[in-house]
């Protein structure tokens, strides 16, 4: 039989080396199911248990390998439930595929269900679609899809998530015989949102030459962020802070950028950042950004040290902040030229200092604390691990405390800081790094109740695929950032975020036989727990008991802290 158009997709996305498409089944979609069956598993179909997730692990997988990740919904709520996940992507220039199915076209405008055709005061699906993606297109002939689907995967591949939307009659339909196909110009919506700052534009060589004089009248510090590495540039970066002799910082979302206990690490910028950062900048000569436009959470504390500093930027987008900017859709190749243009430096083997936590208030409520558990996390966590954060109080503690291990790959949700993030895309990565080339890695994910009452039931995803996953679950009853914000923005009154106790642990253990499940309240045990959740073979859950009313390590709060403690 001819190829149909669900056999062209799921090959393409094959013959580029994907080894699994997320997403969950449904009317619209069951097609392209039954492609992935035909092609005899390869790539594998990994069903979700909600759409939200499966675009999670599609980003998730993308991050760890550097490349594309793949997700399918069907249309209706299946297609709506990949917004957030989606959204995510977009800003954070993950590259993710979504081929999301829609009613016949026959149907549309006519009353068919979950008709998102836009006629008839219908939803548009792609007028939704491309607020948060760097192509959308609806599929309508065969013919067209070959340009359609190189322009989306092109698109993808500059930085963002590509949706194709492909009704079920059109995904039946044979694809034509490649004499009949033609490079059409397509319908499809491409967006480029400059940034609101007009950058000076310039050259690598540009850049070189200001960092070279600078470098004669004092410090260089380099902050560096997550395009690193998806251009898979740590070598040249670590070459380039060797060279130049700098300081360096890593934006939360970078931290496996470069190696945390690596000469000249001065820690994380920003809302969850350390001192020693400031305190560099303060001192020194010039500021170069490194694949990150440094957002508001990634320069909170920095702004009066930077306005006062020659600001150079390498990247793919310009900073928000006033710069000098070269862009580069390949940082290896632009370290490249830096380092041939600068010459050889002064190289050093001199050690980072240790950082300066924040100083939080004193913690007078049940359970252990964010620092306790995450330096115990810290001191147990296997070689090569890959940790992603969730968002929130215990991700913030995550940011500001832990080390990412060498090897290692983090990963917090700091785009659009959706909840529950990390379960998809931890699930994704493991996905991903199970076959990688210096052999398996164990992924950690860690989060809060109020995260893991959203996605975490992907758990049984993990157990499933037998995934090598630990699931560590900070668990205080409530949204805590939220509890957080009550009390020092509202005066303590009331509270809608406190919740009534769970047991995590047991429940998933009594739910899922055989999965290695544990509950930790005092210190003492700690060590143990974690040793014996990160040697299981598959995945595990340990589930931590904390305070609700710890405040954590971050800026924004402190200094409200402060403000308030100095207010008459």
């Amino acid at each position: 039989m001819p190829d149909r158009v669900v056999d062209y997709l799921v090959r393409t996305v094959a013959d580029r080396g994907i080894t699994q498409i997320f997403g969950v089944d449904g009317a619209n979609i069951e097609d392209l199911y039954d492609a992935i069956f035909d092609a005899g598993g390869s790539p594998a179909g990994i069903v979700a248990k909600h759409e939200f997730s499966a675009a999670t692990m599609a980003d998730g997988y993308a991050r760890s390998t550097g490349g594309l990740g793949v997700v399918a919904a069907t249309s209706g709520g299946g297609a709506v439930n990949l917004v957030a996940g989606l959204a995510e992507s977009f800003t954070s220039r993950v590259p993710v595929l979504a081929l999301i199915g829609q009613p016949p076209t026959s149907l549309e405008g006519l009353g068919a269900f979950q008709d998102s055709s836009g006629l008839s005061e219908s939803i548009d699906a792609a007028a939704l679609f491309a607020t948060i993606s760097k192509y959308c297109a609806r599929v309508t002939d065969p013919l067209e899809l070959p340009a359609q689907l190189a322009a989306a995967i092109a698109a993808a591949e500059s930085g963002g998530p590509a949706v194709l939307l492909i009704p079920k009659d059109v995904q039946q339909q044979s694809m034509p015989v490649p004499s009949q196909q033609f490079d059409a110009v397509t319908d499809g919506v491409q967006l480029d949102r400059a940034s609101p700052i007009s950058p000076e534009a310039a050259s690598p060589h540009t850049i070189a030459t200001e960092l070279t004089c600078a470098r004669r009248t004092g410090k260089v510090v380099i902050i560096a962020g997550d395009q690193v590495a998806r251009d898979d540039a740590r070598a040249e970066l670590a070459e380039l802070v060797a060279t130049l002799d700098a300081a360096i910082g890593l934006a939360p979302d970078a931290k496996d950028v470069y190696s945390n206990t690596g000469p000249g690490y001065c820690g994380v910028a920003g809302s969850m950042g350390h001192a020693e950062l400031a305190e560099a900048l303060s001192a020194a000569s010039a500021c170069l950004l490194v694949g990150t436009r440094l957002p508001v959470t990634a320069r909170a504390g920095l702004d009066a040290a930077l306005a006062d500093l020659p600001v150079l930027s390498i990247g793919a987008h310009a900073p928000y902040l006033a710069a000098t900017h070269a862009t580069s859709t390949d940082l290896a190749e632009t370290i490249a030229t830096l380092l041939a243009d600068i010459g050889a430096g002064a190289t050093t083997s001199r050690s980072s200092a240790e950082l300066t936590p924040m100083s939080v208030p004193a913690a007078a409520g049940p359970g252990l604390r964010y620092r306790t558990v995450i330096e115990a996390i810290q001191r147990a966590l296997p070689d090569g691990a890959d940790v992603f954060a969730d968002a929130g109080n215990t991700g913030a503690s995550v940011v500001h405390y832990l080390r990412v291990p060498e090897r290692g790959r983090f990963t917090v949700a700091l785009g659009m800081g959706g909840m529950g993030y990390a379960f998809g895309a931890g699930i994704g990565s493991a996905f991903a790094r199970r076959a990688a080339p210096d052999g398996p890695h164990r992924t950690v994910v860690i989060a809060g109740d109020g995260s893991f009452f959203m996605h975490g039931m992907e758990i049984h995803t993990a157990i499933e695929h037998d995934l090598p996953i630990t699931f560590v679950v900070f668990n205080n009853n409530a949204h805590a950032m939220c509890v957080t914000r009550e009390q020092l923005y509202y005066r303590d009154r009331y509270s809608f975020n406190r919740f009534q106790p769970s047991h995590l642990g047991a429940g998933l253990a009594a739910m899922f036989p055989g999965l290695s499940a544990r509950t930790v309240s005092d210190a003492t045990r700690l060590s143990d727990a974690l040793d014996l959740s990160f040697a299981a073979t598959g995945p595990s859950f340990l589930e931590i008991l904390c305070d609700p009313d710890e405040v954590p390590p971050f800026l924004p709060f402190l200094s409200a802290l402060e403000s308030s403690r100095s207010t008459p």
